[in-house]
């Protein structure tokens, strides 16, 4: 906290008067001589043409909104005091401002395809970052000309798949499909031309990834989920998970787990819950060594 030594005086009892922040104050007494309500900071615009020395404040910039949160909106008044022409004049004024918002079809689509981005995030709980990365590889699929002939809702949801694929976040693609405007087809089409097109840094997803959501929705102990890890593990290790569904591997471990400590659960249950048919489940339970 920086301070100036004032020259004047006090007027109570003749003291010293510094300068701290934007009051003065006596050093002897303690009297709050007089404020300044300046503010002495560094000015927020800068109209000289020095872009460097230019500084700005606001909402910062946001990737899930094609113009990155810049535009102007204009809003909803609910006042009585506004006559029926201002009304009148202002629907118009509002019409007229989001038909200019966008440039052309291309701005309007990815306006469209961001919002479904948002509103599948939201309804999926998933983190801001992955939103953000889910629209930068839109309007990367935008870039490469990929949305001829394709939904652009099929091509949100695939998005958010992809990203979830690419930051190992255990997300199925019926869960996506469950919330989205897409069907199964559209998502797997838009996939895999962004898979094919782009080169994703996709891999395989490991099971452990789902076991703590599935053990949350089963509302089952944290033992039961360590030891379908360890089975998870044993799995990976003798080389019995290539090929199998990431999920329904993940479903069979917990189902088995849940056994052993005489937890009642079911196969169809998991099944349901994973996404996957009771074969599934039991072609896996069969490679688990024997339950003890």
């Amino acid at each position: 906290m920086g301070t100036t030594q004032q020259q004047d005086r006090c007027p109570e009892c003749s003291g010293t008067v510094r300068q701290s922040n934007n009051e003065r104050i006596c050093e002897g007494c303690g009297l709050v001589v007089g404020r300044e309500q300046l503010d002495h900071g560094p000015e927020w615009r800068c109209g000289d043409g020095d872009r460097e020395g230019a500084r700005r404040t606001g909402a910062p910039l946001e990737r899930s909104r094609h113009d990155r949160g810049l535009s102007t909106e204009i809003g909803f008044g609910t006042g009585t005091d506004i006559s029926a022409p201002r009304k009148r004049q202002l629907v118009r004024m509002r019409k007229q401002h989001n038909q200019a918002r966008f440039d052309s079809k291309a701005d309007r689509n990815r306006a469209y395809g961001f919002a479904e981005i948002r509103r599948i995030v939201s309804a999926l709980s998933l983190p801001t970052s992955l939103r953000e990365q889910s629209c930068a590889l839109f309007e990367s699929a935008q870039s490469a000309e990929l949305l001829y002939g394709r939904s652009l809702e099929g091509f949100a949801a695939a998005c958010i798949y992809a990203t979830c694929r690419v930051q190992s976040i255990a997300r199925t693609i019926d869960e996506i499909v469950g919330v989205a405007r897409a069907d199964r087809n559209e998502l797997k089409a838009a996939y895999d031309a962004l898979n094919r097109e782009l080169g994703l840094p996709v891999g395989p997803i490991s099971p452990t990834e789902y076991l703590p959501r599935y053990a949350t929705e089963l509302e089952v102990e944290a033992d039961v989920e360590c030891r379908a890890r360890e089975y998870v593990t044993w799995l990976s290790e003798q080389g019995r998970i290539g090929g199998k569904n990431p999920s329904g591997v993940a479903a069979a471990c917990l189902y088995v787990a849940a056994y052993d400590h005489g937890v009642d659960v079911t196969q169809t249950e998991l099944a349901e819950l994973a996404g996957v048919s009771r074969m599934t489940i039991r072609s896996t339970v069969t490679d688990l060594p024997q339950r003890q």
